[in-house]
């Protein structure tokens, strides 16, 4: 059996450069830990079968949340917060920049179970190796 490697986190961020995209830095069981860089806004968007577990690792990361009658609300949050968007939530993160770690099952994808035009720094994608 291999002993797998540490990985820093400050050091595995510095290989990349691109938002809301992130790499995936470990994996727990059936789930991924991933890292991403933030800024700007990404898209409203809903995990119908998953909640998602947020880490703000640099910066502020906000959570825009729409209650099923349309009433939005935004979560703010600072370096060392967590946050859990429950299953079925319609949410969009946004950032003035910085850096998170989130905590998901394998192959959840970035914009959620939402089939929505994309900005061009938003990724679909279920995460891209390290």
């Amino acid at each position: 059996m291999t002993t797998p490697a540490p990985v820093n986190l400050t050091d595995a961020l510095a290989t990349f450069d691109e938002v809301y995209s992130p790499r995936i830095v470990a994996r727990v069981n059936d789930y991924d830990v991933r890292i991403a860089h933030t800024a700007g806004e990404h898209v409203w968007h809903v995990h119908e079968a998953t909640d998602e577990f947020f880490l703000v690792l640099d910066g502020r990361f906000d959570v825009a949340l729409r209650d099923p009658d349309g009433t939005e609300t935004t979560v703010r949050l600072h370096r060392g917060d967590t946050f859990v968007v429950p299953r079925g939530t319609e949410h969009k993160p946004s950032s003035p920049g910085g850096a998170i770690l989130m905590f998901e099952p394998t192959g959840t994808v970035t914009t959620g179970d939402t089939d929505v035009t994309l900005p061009a720094h938003v990724d679909r994608t279920a995460g891209h190796q390290l």
